[in-house]
């Protein structure tokens, strides 16, 4: 009896065990996720915290921490952002370690909760244009409308933030001079400012103090850090980076086609196009369809070399390009780097062939060098310098041109120059291939001069 006591006991305590471990496993595995968002805001980026989104929901994290340094960039992805941080049920707190600038501060706007470091800002979020200028009226009025809406849901409290400020952010019409924002200049908060008009929750020096603040002190802090990959795929899918790349591939293949071989260009061209659609691949832009289609495209280009009749390098070509326009971001802004690419392609061919043709083995295939001269022994015609002397007369007037009569022969001739009467008499005096020259002879006292 006493026994069966004690391994009652020994059985209670097990299980208590049991029970309380998983408690001590969880408390103990209590993550928060850091992820930087630094350098500029493009679609690279997107997937990167697609990445450690899904890897902070799968691990059950406590919350979401965006380490901010940034001057802000492209509308649409910060849009797709901001999509992805309300659409998640981890709370996301925006860290703003330095700067969040124009897109930067719309990406903030939809965190959960902001803090900021003594001498960071945010804020200046009109909508630029490739040339440096602000955009339109129309890009402008959906920018403005997306941070009011940004403001007005974000933060902790129900009723959202103030959106004057937001707004101020995107135009310059709303005076804020108190917070050197006058009208004309668009605003810029600092930390201190951000807390005072509520765009913050709170100033911290650094991540530990945050996590103090937020009482995660004693939580696992996971850093998700870029790939190679997704780095490469930052840099490839730029809106300025495509357009080069595009324009050495052409560059490269066009000079390749028609270049004994296979050497740098050809490499360099392919190199590329490779390049392109791994970076678009990895930013999820394009799928391995568009790569079979270019594949096929460019075989059908390669066997334009072999077939006559053309076809089947136009539809190569319009599969090229099919396979390009549907594998960037933007339809609209993949067809301006195909022009784009095309016209330095050209150029580029022109200024390659005019000053370096002659020193360059490869384009000795692209470039006529072959004269055909009188010295080499081509002639167009008969040269009849036997002509050269004999008088005629001529059947019609010559305005410059006409026709003469010599020895049973009519010929068509030119004059040096001047007018030359019907029925007057006319010497050869030079031959160039067809070309018959002659001279009206005058008589004068019975002597011809």
């Amino acid at each position: 009896m006493r026994r069966t006591k004690v391994f009652s006991w020994l059985f209670l305590m097990m299980m208590s065990l049991v029970l309380v471990f998983p408690s001590v496993t969880a408390f103990a595995k209590s993550t928060v996720y850091e992820i930087s968002i630094h350098n500029e805001v493009e679609k690279g980026l997107l997937q990167h915290l697609k990445r450690g989104f899904d890897e902070a929901k799968q691990q059950n994290a406590e919350a979401i921490i965006l380490n901010m340094h940034t001057p802000g960039g492209f509308v649409n992805a910060a849009t797709d952002i901001g999509k992805l941080i309300d659409e998640t049920d981890i709370p996301v707190i925006a860290f703003i370690n330095s700067n969040a600038i124009s897109a930067g501060a719309y990406i903030a706007l939809h965190a959960d909760q902001i803090y900021m470091t003594p001498g960071a800002t945010m804020g200046a979020a009109a909508v630029i244009d490739a040339s440096g200028n602000t955009a339109g009226e129309k890009a402008e009025s959906a920018w403005l409308a997306q941070m009011t809406a940004a403001a007005k849901n974000s933060g902790p409290n129900p009723e959202g933030r103030n959106p004057k400020f937001a707004q101020s952010m995107v135009i310059d019409t709303i005076d804020l001079s108190e917070f050197r924002a006058p009208v004309g200049k668009l605003l810029t908060l600092t930390a201190d400012d951000a807390l005072k008009v509520g765009y913050s929750e709170g100033t911290v020096a650094s991540m530990s103090e945050l996590l103090q603040v937020l009482k995660l002190e004693n939580s696992e802090v996971v850093s998700v850090e870029q790939t190679f990959s997704e780095k490469l795929a930052r840099f490839i899918t730029n809106p300025i980076i495509v357009p080069i790349l595009l324009s050495i591939a052409s560059i490269g293949l066009v000079v390749e086609l028609y270049s004994p071989g296979f050497g740098v260009p050809g490499t360099m061209g392919l190199a590329s196009l490779g390049m392109f659609f791994f970076g678009h691949m990895v930013a999820g832009f394009a799928g391995y369809e568009t790569l079979i289609v270019f594949a096929i495209g460019l075989s059908l280009i390669i066997a334009e070399l072999f077939v006559p009749g053309g076809i089947i390098g136009i539809i190569g070509g319009a599969l090229i390009i099919g396979s390009l326009l549907f594998a960037g971001e933007s339809f609209v802004h993949m067809a301006y780097s195909i022009l784009i690419a095309m016209i330095i392609a050209g150029l580029g061919m022109v200024i390659l062939m005019k000053f370096f043709g002659k020193k360059l083995h490869l384009f000795n295939r692209l470039v006529l060098k072959d004269a055909t001269t009188t010295e080499e022994g081509y002639v167009s015609n008969t040269n009849r310098v036997e002509l050269i002397g004999k008088q005629g007369t001529s059947i019609t007037p010559l305005r410059p041109s006409g026709t003469i009569f010599i020895t049973n022969e009519r010929l068509d001739v030119v004059t040096e120059g001047s007018y030359v009467d019907a029925s007057k008499t006319v010497e050869v005096v030079k031959v160039e291939g067809s070309r018959i020259v002659v001279r009206e002879i005058k008589e004068k006292g019975g002597e011809a001069l």
